[in-house]
C-alpha cells in the first residue's frame, strides 16, 4: 500500500489562513470530515441560485453526475451554517467560504452524504465554492443539493467572473499526485488535487471560469504507452462527452463558451517509444477542427507541457507549429502556440515524475502572464 504524503507548504498554508472565531472549516488538515445528520432546510441542485459550471450530465436534475476534475458548485447562502449533500463514496472536493482559504472535504464512505462546510458563521448572506478535484469516472459523482439553516435560504451569487477558460488535457491538468511529496509514490485520489493545478491557478489568477475536460494518459491519437498506430479511444473521441467513456450523453457547447481554449496534451503520445510524426499531427490537426467547430469566436492556445523533453518534446512542437501554421494559411489567426518551461527536479516531483505542487504554480505564473497578454485581461 501506498502511503499518503501530504505537502507541507499547503497544509501550513491552510492552517495559518485567518479563520473566524465562530467559523468552523471541518476539513483544513485534509481528513475526512464527519458525516452530519442532515437537519435544517434542504436546497435541492434545481434551486436557481446555485450555479454548477463543468460538464454535468442532467437527466436526473436533482443528481446531477459528472466525471471531469474541476466541476464547480457555486452559491450564495443566508444564516450561519451550510453542509452540502453529495452521494457517498464521490470523492475529494476543495471548498472555499467567503473567499477564505480553500480546504479540503471528502465523501469517502459509504455513510458520507452530508458534510458541514462551515458553522458558527456571522448571522447574514454568505457565499460559497466547491470544486470536485478528482478523477470522477469510476466514482460517478453526484452533488444532491445543500442543507442551510432552519427557516433559511440560498441567495445569489454574487460576482461570478465573466472570463472564461476551457482546457483541455491529460494528467497534469488533472493534478496526478500534486500533493505527493515524492515521484516514488503512485497514483491515489487522496494526493491528486485539480485545485492546486496550472489550469486551476491560471483561472484564479486571471478571475476566470474554467472548464475541464481531461484525463490521465489520455493523447491526442496515442494513450500512455499504446501501439504505435493509435488507440481507439483517446481525447479525439472522448471530446464530445458529457461524461468520460460514455458515449450516451454528448455535452451541449452552448452550455459553457470560452474565450480561450487551451490544450495540454502530445505527452502521452510521445512519452514512450512508438509514437508515429503523421499519426500525432493528424491527432492534434482533428482535435483542433473539433473544437473550433464548437467554438467559433475562441482563441486556442496549443501548449507543450512541463513533463516533455528530447525528441518528444520536440516532437510535438512540430507537431503543434504544423496546426498552428495550417490555421494561418487556412484564414484562422485565432490558434497559439506556447511553451510551458520544462520541469527539471529542482522544485520536487508530485507521484510518478509528476509535476510537484511548486512546479505547478511556476507553471501557472507562465502561463498566466501569456494569456493576460493573450486576451487584454
Amino acid at each position: 500500500m501506498t502511503a499518503v504524503h501530504t505537502n507541507s507548504h499547503y497544509t501550513s498554508k491552510n492552517m495559518k489562513k485567518y479563520i473566524t472565531a465562530a467559523f468552523t472549516l471541518l476539513a483544513a488538515l485534509n481528513v475526512s470530515a464527519q458525516t452530519i445528520a442532515p437537519f435544517g432546510t434542504v436546497i435541492k441542485p434545481t434551486d436557481g441560485n446555485i450555479k454548477i459550471i463543468g460538464r454535468t450530465e442532467n437527466s436526473n436534475p436533482e443528481r446531477p453526475v459528472f466525471t471531469f476534475p474541476g466541476v464547480q458548485i457555486r452559491t450564495g447562502f443566508n444564516g450561519t451554517s451550510l453542509k452540502m449533500m453529495a452521494k457517498p463514496k464521490s470523492g475529494y472536493f476543495m471548498a472555499s467560504i467567503d473567499g477564505c482559504e480553500a480546504f479540503k472535504v471528502c465523501f469517502n464512505s459509504e455513510n458520507d452524504s452530508v458534510i458541514s462546510l462551515a458553522a458558527g458563521l456571522p448571522k447574514g448572506t454568505h457565499q460559497a465554492m466547491v470544486m470536485y478535484v478528482n478523477e470522477g469516472y469510476e466514482r460517478l459523482p453526484e452533488f444532491r443539493g445543500f442543507i442551510v439553516d432552519k427557516g433559511e435560504s440560498l441567495a445569489p451569487v454574487q460576482n461570478l467572473p465573466e472570463r472564461t477558460i476551457e482546457f483541455i488535457g491529460n494528467s497534469i491538468t488533472c493534478g496526478y499526485g500534486v500533493e505527493a511529496s515524492d515521484k516514488m509514490y503512485h497514483f491515489m485520489d487522496e494526493t491528486s488535487n485539480h485545485y492546486y493545478t496550472y489550469a486551476a491557478r491560471t483561472a484564479r489568477n486571471l478571475n476566470a471560469l474554467h472548464l475541464v475536460v481531461a484525463r490521465s494518459g489520455i493523447g491526442v491519437y496515442r494513450n500512455y504507452n499504446g501501439p504505435r498506430t493509435g488507440d481507439k479511444i483517446n481525447m479525439n473521441t472522448e471530446y464530445t462527452h458529457t461524461l468520460l467513456y460514455n458515449e450516451k450523453y454528448q455535452w451541449d457547447f452552448s452550455r459553457f463558451t470560452p474565450q480561450v481554449v487551451c490544450i495540454n496534451l502530445g505527452t502521452n503520445d510521445t512519452s514512450t517509444d512508438g509514437a508515429d510524426p503523421k499519426l500525432l499531427l493528424n491527432g492534434y490537426r482533428n482535435l483542433y477542427k473539433q473544437v473550433r467547430n464548437h467554438y467559433a469566436n475562441a482563441k486556442i492556445v496549443l501548449l507543450s507541457g512541463s513533463m516533455m523533453g528530447g525528441e518528444s518534446l520536440e516532437l510535438a512542437k512540430s507537431s503543434m507549429n504544423k496546426v498552428v501554421e495550417e490555421a494561418h494559411k487556412s484564414g484562422d489567426n485565432e490558434v497559439y502556440r506556447f511553451d510551458i518551461t520544462p520541469q527539471d527536479g529542482s522544485l520536487g516531483y508530485g507521484a510518478d515524475w509528476h509535476p510537484s505542487y511548486a512546479q505547478h504554480e511556476v507553471m501557472a505564473n507562465e502561463l498566466t502572464a501569456y494569456l493576460k497578454n493573450l486576451m487584454n485581461w
